[in-house]
Protein backbone atom coordinates (compact mmCIF):
# COMPACT_ATOMS: atom_id res chain seq x y z
CA UNK A 1 0.00 0.00 0.00
CA UNK A 2 1.35 3.70 -0.97
CA UNK A 3 1.96 6.34 1.80
CA UNK A 4 0.13 8.79 -0.65
CA UNK A 5 -3.71 8.25 -0.47
CA UNK A 6 -5.76 10.03 -3.37
CA UNK A 7 -9.13 10.76 -2.55
CA UNK A 8 -11.75 10.53 -5.65
CA UNK A 9 -15.13 11.71 -5.42
CA UNK A 10 -17.84 9.55 -7.39
CA UNK A 11 -21.12 11.27 -6.59
CA UNK A 12 -23.01 8.44 -8.76
CA UNK A 13 -26.57 8.42 -7.59
CA UNK A 14 -27.69 6.64 -11.17
CA UNK A 15 -27.37 2.80 -10.46
CA UNK A 16 -30.32 2.53 -8.91
CA UNK A 17 -33.72 4.16 -8.54
CA UNK A 18 -33.27 5.71 -5.06
CA UNK A 19 -31.95 8.83 -4.64
CA UNK A 20 -29.38 10.20 -2.38
CA UNK A 21 -26.12 8.19 -3.00
CA UNK A 22 -24.64 11.53 -4.68
CA UNK A 23 -24.03 13.22 -1.52
CA UNK A 24 -21.72 10.50 0.01
CA UNK A 25 -18.27 11.61 -0.92
CA UNK A 26 -19.17 15.03 0.62
CA UNK A 27 -20.69 13.23 3.61
CA UNK A 28 -17.24 11.25 4.43
CA UNK A 29 -15.68 14.87 3.99
CA UNK A 30 -17.56 16.37 6.48
CA UNK A 31 -17.04 13.21 9.00
CA UNK A 32 -13.20 13.97 8.92
CA UNK A 33 -12.13 11.36 6.22
CA UNK A 34 -9.11 13.67 5.21
CA UNK A 35 -8.31 14.35 8.95
CA UNK A 36 -8.28 10.82 9.91
CA UNK A 37 -5.77 9.59 7.30
CA UNK A 38 -3.97 12.67 8.15
CA UNK A 39 -3.43 12.02 11.44
CA UNK A 40 -1.87 8.30 10.44
CA UNK A 41 0.93 9.78 9.11
CA UNK A 42 -0.33 9.20 5.29
CA UNK A 43 -0.25 12.22 2.42
CA UNK A 44 -3.86 12.76 1.34
CA UNK A 45 -4.51 13.87 -1.70
CA UNK A 46 -8.79 15.44 -2.05
CA UNK A 47 -9.12 15.56 -6.16
CA UNK A 48 -12.40 16.55 -5.17
CA UNK A 49 -15.54 14.77 -6.89
CA UNK A 50 -15.50 13.87 -10.37
CA UNK A 51 -18.17 14.29 -12.95
CA UNK A 52 -20.37 13.29 -15.35
CA UNK A 53 -18.97 13.65 -19.41
CA UNK A 54 -20.95 14.63 -21.83
CA UNK A 55 -23.14 11.56 -23.31
CA UNK A 56 -24.09 12.80 -26.30
CA UNK A 57 -21.83 9.97 -27.86
CA UNK A 58 -23.52 7.05 -26.42
CA UNK A 59 -26.47 5.35 -27.57
CA UNK A 60 -27.88 2.06 -25.03
CA UNK A 61 -27.97 -0.74 -26.34
CA UNK A 62 -29.16 -2.75 -23.70
CA UNK A 63 -31.53 -3.15 -20.87
CA UNK A 64 -30.70 -1.05 -17.54
CA UNK A 65 -32.01 1.91 -15.57
CA UNK A 66 -30.21 4.95 -16.74
CA UNK A 67 -27.53 2.76 -18.81
CA UNK A 68 -26.13 6.05 -20.50
CA UNK A 69 -25.39 7.47 -17.23
CA UNK A 70 -23.87 4.48 -16.08
CA UNK A 71 -21.76 4.23 -19.18
CA UNK A 72 -20.48 7.78 -18.72
CA UNK A 73 -19.22 7.33 -14.74
CA UNK A 74 -17.83 4.14 -15.92
CA UNK A 75 -15.66 5.95 -18.72
CA UNK A 76 -14.40 8.52 -16.71
CA UNK A 77 -14.33 6.42 -13.19
CA UNK A 78 -11.93 4.10 -14.87
CA UNK A 79 -9.71 6.78 -16.59
CA UNK A 80 -9.05 8.26 -12.98
CA UNK A 81 -8.64 4.83 -11.21
CA UNK A 82 -5.84 3.67 -13.38
CA UNK A 83 -4.60 7.34 -13.58
CA UNK A 84 -4.47 7.60 -9.61
CA UNK A 85 -2.61 3.99 -9.03
CA UNK A 86 0.03 5.11 -10.97
CA UNK A 87 1.07 7.42 -8.01
CA UNK A 88 -0.85 5.98 -4.75
CA UNK A 89 -3.59 4.42 -3.06
CA UNK A 90 -6.85 5.70 -4.11
CA UNK A 91 -10.14 5.94 -1.73
CA UNK A 92 -13.32 6.49 -3.89
CA UNK A 93 -15.73 8.27 -2.30
CA UNK A 94 -19.50 6.88 -3.29
CA UNK A 95 -22.10 6.99 -4.56
CA UNK A 96 -24.00 4.00 -5.22
CA UNK A 97 -21.85 0.53 -5.81
CA UNK A 98 -22.49 1.05 -9.68
CA UNK A 99 -19.06 2.96 -9.53
CA UNK A 100 -17.20 -0.36 -8.89
CA UNK A 101 -17.82 -0.79 -12.94
CA UNK A 102 -15.54 1.92 -13.39
CA UNK A 103 -12.92 2.17 -10.18
CA UNK A 104 -12.19 -1.74 -10.79
CA UNK A 105 -11.72 -1.96 -14.42
CA UNK A 106 -9.57 1.36 -13.89
CA UNK A 107 -7.51 -1.74 -11.32
CA UNK A 108 -7.64 -4.17 -13.56
CA UNK A 109 -6.11 -1.95 -16.51
CA UNK A 110 -3.41 -0.62 -13.66
CA UNK A 111 -2.86 -4.56 -13.08
CA UNK A 112 -2.31 -5.64 -16.54
CA UNK A 113 -0.02 -2.79 -16.96
CA UNK A 114 2.47 -4.00 -13.97
CA UNK A 115 1.88 -7.56 -15.48
CA UNK A 116 0.36 -8.84 -11.85
CA UNK A 117 -3.42 -10.31 -11.26
CA UNK A 118 -5.56 -8.23 -9.87
CA UNK A 119 -7.64 -9.64 -6.50
CA UNK A 120 -11.18 -8.29 -5.92
CA UNK A 121 -12.37 -8.40 -2.05
CA UNK A 122 -15.96 -7.53 -2.31
CA UNK A 123 -17.49 -6.48 1.29
CA UNK A 124 -21.60 -6.63 0.66
CA UNK A 125 -24.75 -7.72 1.76
CA UNK A 126 -25.04 -8.59 -2.27
CA UNK A 127 -23.51 -10.52 -4.57
CA UNK A 128 -24.05 -7.84 -7.36
CA UNK A 129 -23.07 -10.55 -9.98
CA UNK A 130 -25.95 -9.90 -12.29
CA UNK A 131 -25.93 -8.35 -15.61
CA UNK A 132 -28.30 -6.14 -17.57
CA UNK A 133 -29.41 -9.41 -18.91
CA UNK A 134 -30.66 -11.25 -15.89
CA UNK A 135 -31.52 -8.48 -12.93
CA UNK A 136 -35.71 -8.15 -12.54
CA UNK A 137 -34.96 -4.51 -11.44
CA UNK A 138 -32.57 -2.56 -13.81
CA UNK A 139 -30.59 -1.43 -11.33
CA UNK A 140 -27.15 -1.72 -12.44
CA UNK A 141 -25.68 -1.02 -8.97
CA UNK A 142 -26.45 -5.02 -8.94
CA UNK A 143 -23.84 -5.78 -11.91
CA UNK A 144 -20.87 -4.90 -11.36
CA UNK A 145 -18.77 -8.27 -10.68
CA UNK A 146 -20.95 -9.57 -13.88
CA UNK A 147 -19.33 -6.70 -15.78
CA UNK A 148 -15.96 -6.96 -14.76
CA UNK A 149 -15.63 -10.72 -14.94
CA UNK A 150 -16.71 -10.81 -18.78
CA UNK A 151 -20.86 -11.86 -18.38
CA UNK A 152 -22.88 -10.94 -21.35
CA UNK A 153 -25.02 -7.31 -21.54
CA UNK A 154 -22.20 -4.86 -21.30
CA UNK A 155 -21.62 -4.41 -24.89
CA UNK A 156 -21.48 -0.76 -25.07
CA UNK A 157 -20.20 -0.14 -22.05
CA UNK A 158 -15.76 0.21 -22.09
CA UNK A 159 -14.61 -2.93 -22.97
CA UNK A 160 -12.52 -5.21 -20.16
CA UNK A 161 -10.03 -5.89 -21.97
CA UNK A 162 -8.81 -8.28 -19.05
CA UNK A 163 -11.46 -9.49 -17.14
CA UNK A 164 -11.14 -10.75 -13.65
CA UNK A 165 -10.62 -14.50 -13.05
CA UNK A 166 -13.66 -15.62 -11.35
CA UNK A 167 -11.34 -17.54 -8.43
CA UNK A 168 -9.83 -13.63 -7.58
CA UNK A 169 -12.89 -12.80 -6.47
CA UNK A 170 -13.77 -13.32 -2.66
CA UNK A 171 -17.40 -11.90 -1.22
CA UNK A 172 -18.00 -11.52 2.04
CA UNK A 173 -21.23 -10.71 4.16
CA UNK A 174 -23.66 -11.69 1.90
CA UNK A 175 -27.11 -11.89 3.23
CA UNK A 176 -29.15 -11.13 0.24
CA UNK A 177 -29.32 -13.00 -3.05
CA UNK A 178 -31.61 -13.45 -5.28
CA UNK A 179 -32.19 -16.76 -7.38
CA UNK A 180 -30.61 -15.93 -10.30
CA UNK A 181 -27.68 -14.70 -8.81
CA UNK A 182 -27.34 -17.77 -6.46
CA UNK A 183 -27.52 -20.15 -9.40
CA UNK A 184 -24.96 -18.11 -11.29
CA UNK A 185 -22.56 -17.63 -8.18
CA UNK A 186 -22.84 -21.84 -7.86
CA UNK A 187 -21.90 -22.28 -10.90
CA UNK A 188 -19.07 -19.63 -10.74
CA UNK A 189 -15.30 -20.04 -9.51
CA UNK A 190 -15.98 -17.42 -7.08
CA UNK A 191 -15.52 -17.48 -3.10
CA UNK A 192 -18.19 -16.72 -1.14
CA UNK A 193 -18.76 -16.32 2.47
CA UNK A 194 -22.59 -15.48 4.03
CA UNK A 195 -23.31 -14.57 6.85
CA UNK A 196 -23.79 -18.13 8.41
CA UNK A 197 -20.38 -19.09 7.57
CA UNK A 198 -18.82 -15.69 9.62
CA UNK A 199 -21.38 -16.67 12.16
CA UNK A 200 -20.03 -20.10 12.48
CA UNK A 201 -16.16 -19.57 12.02
CA UNK A 202 -15.45 -16.09 12.46
CA UNK A 203 -14.58 -13.41 9.64
CA UNK A 204 -10.90 -13.69 10.17
CA UNK A 205 -10.33 -17.46 8.86
CA UNK A 206 -12.10 -16.73 4.72
CA UNK A 207 -10.65 -13.07 4.58
CA UNK A 208 -7.11 -14.65 5.61
CA UNK A 209 -6.85 -17.43 3.61
CA UNK A 210 -8.02 -15.08 0.30
CA UNK A 211 -5.40 -12.37 1.36
CA UNK A 212 -2.85 -15.60 1.69
CA UNK A 213 -4.12 -16.12 -2.13
CA UNK A 214 -3.33 -12.58 -3.13
CA UNK A 215 0.26 -12.26 -1.35
CA UNK A 216 1.14 -16.15 -3.45
CA UNK A 217 0.41 -14.51 -6.70
CA UNK A 218 2.06 -11.39 -5.90
CA UNK A 219 -1.42 -9.53 -6.79
CA UNK A 220 -2.98 -6.00 -6.31
CA UNK A 221 -6.03 -6.45 -4.06
CA UNK A 222 -9.07 -3.79 -4.95
CA UNK A 223 -11.36 -4.10 -2.21
CA UNK A 224 -14.93 -2.85 -2.15
CA UNK A 225 -16.88 -1.81 0.81
CA UNK A 226 -20.48 -1.63 0.69
CA UNK A 227 -22.61 0.19 3.33
CA UNK A 228 -24.89 -2.33 3.61
CA UNK A 229 -22.34 -4.74 4.47
CA UNK A 230 -22.94 -3.76 7.97
CA UNK A 231 -25.76 -4.45 10.29
CA UNK A 232 -28.31 -1.52 9.61
CA UNK A 233 -28.55 -1.33 13.56
CA UNK A 234 -24.69 0.59 13.04
CA UNK A 235 -25.05 1.80 9.78
CA UNK A 236 -28.58 2.72 8.60
CA UNK A 237 -27.96 5.31 5.70
CA UNK A 238 -28.29 2.41 2.90
CA UNK A 239 -31.15 2.35 0.47
CA UNK A 240 -30.86 -1.48 0.43
CA UNK A 241 -30.91 -2.30 4.21
CA UNK A 242 -30.44 -5.77 5.25
CA UNK A 243 -31.02 -6.99 8.97
CA UNK A 244 -28.27 -9.78 10.10
CA UNK A 245 -25.13 -7.84 8.81
CA UNK A 246 -21.24 -7.51 10.02
CA UNK A 247 -21.37 -5.45 13.95
CA UNK A 248 -18.76 -3.27 14.31
CA UNK A 249 -15.90 -5.35 15.92
CA UNK A 250 -15.96 -7.55 12.92
CA UNK A 251 -16.36 -5.02 10.49
CA UNK A 252 -13.02 -3.50 11.98
CA UNK A 253 -11.46 -6.66 12.11
CA UNK A 254 -11.89 -7.04 8.73
CA UNK A 255 -9.92 -4.01 8.15
CA UNK A 256 -7.10 -4.20 10.45
CA UNK A 257 -6.58 -7.62 8.63
CA UNK A 258 -6.63 -5.83 5.55
CA UNK A 259 -3.99 -3.65 7.11
CA UNK A 260 -1.82 -5.98 8.63
CA UNK A 261 -1.71 -7.64 4.92
CA UNK A 262 0.41 -4.81 3.31
CA UNK A 263 -1.65 -5.55 -0.05
CA UNK A 264 -4.69 -2.87 -0.50
CA UNK A 265 -4.28 -1.12 -3.41
CA UNK A 266 -7.80 0.47 -4.12
CA UNK A 267 -10.81 0.89 -2.23
CA UNK A 268 -14.23 1.85 -2.68
CA UNK A 269 -16.32 3.83 0.10
CA UNK A 270 -19.79 2.76 -1.58
CA UNK A 271 -23.89 3.31 -0.70
CA UNK A 272 -23.59 5.81 1.62
CA UNK A 273 -26.82 7.86 1.16
CA UNK A 274 -26.66 10.94 3.93
CA UNK A 275 -30.37 11.67 3.34
CA UNK A 276 -31.12 8.18 5.23
CA UNK A 277 -28.60 8.82 8.04
CA UNK A 278 -28.98 9.69 11.62
CA UNK A 279 -27.09 12.56 12.64
CA UNK A 280 -24.16 11.44 10.39
CA UNK A 281 -23.62 8.24 12.32
CA UNK A 282 -22.91 6.09 9.21
CA UNK A 283 -20.65 8.70 7.43
CA UNK A 284 -18.48 8.59 10.61
CA UNK A 285 -19.04 4.52 10.96
CA UNK A 286 -17.27 4.41 7.21
CA UNK A 287 -14.62 6.71 8.13
CA UNK A 288 -13.25 5.08 10.76
CA UNK A 289 -13.27 1.53 8.89
CA UNK A 290 -11.53 3.28 6.00
CA UNK A 291 -8.81 4.52 9.00
CA UNK A 292 -9.15 1.03 9.94
CA UNK A 293 -8.07 -0.11 6.53
CA UNK A 294 -4.88 1.93 6.23
CA UNK A 295 -3.74 1.47 9.78
CA UNK A 296 -5.80 2.80 13.07
CA UNK A 297 -6.11 0.48 15.96
CA UNK A 298 -9.11 0.81 17.61
CA UNK A 299 -6.60 1.09 21.28
CA UNK A 300 -5.30 4.46 19.25
CA UNK A 301 -8.52 6.09 19.84
CA UNK A 302 -8.96 7.55 22.98
CA UNK A 303 -12.37 7.94 24.53
CA UNK A 304 -14.60 10.38 24.68
CA UNK A 305 -15.40 12.37 27.87
CA UNK A 306 -14.36 9.56 30.29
Amino acid sequence: MSQTIHLIGCPVDSGKTRRGCLMGPDALRTAGLTEALCDLGLTVQDVGNLTLPNLSDITPTGPGFKRAENIGWTRVIAHASERAQQTGTPIFLGGDHSLSLGSVLGSARHAAHENRPLFVLWLDAHSDFHTPLTSDSGNLHGTPLGYLTGREGFEDFPRVETPVPQDNICIIGLRSVDAAERAALQKSAITYCDMRAIDEHGISRPLTAFLEKVRAANGLLHVSLDVDFIDPMFAPAVGTTVPGGATLREAHLAMEIICDSNLLSALDLVELNPFLDDRGATAQVITDLAASALGRRVFDRPTLHR
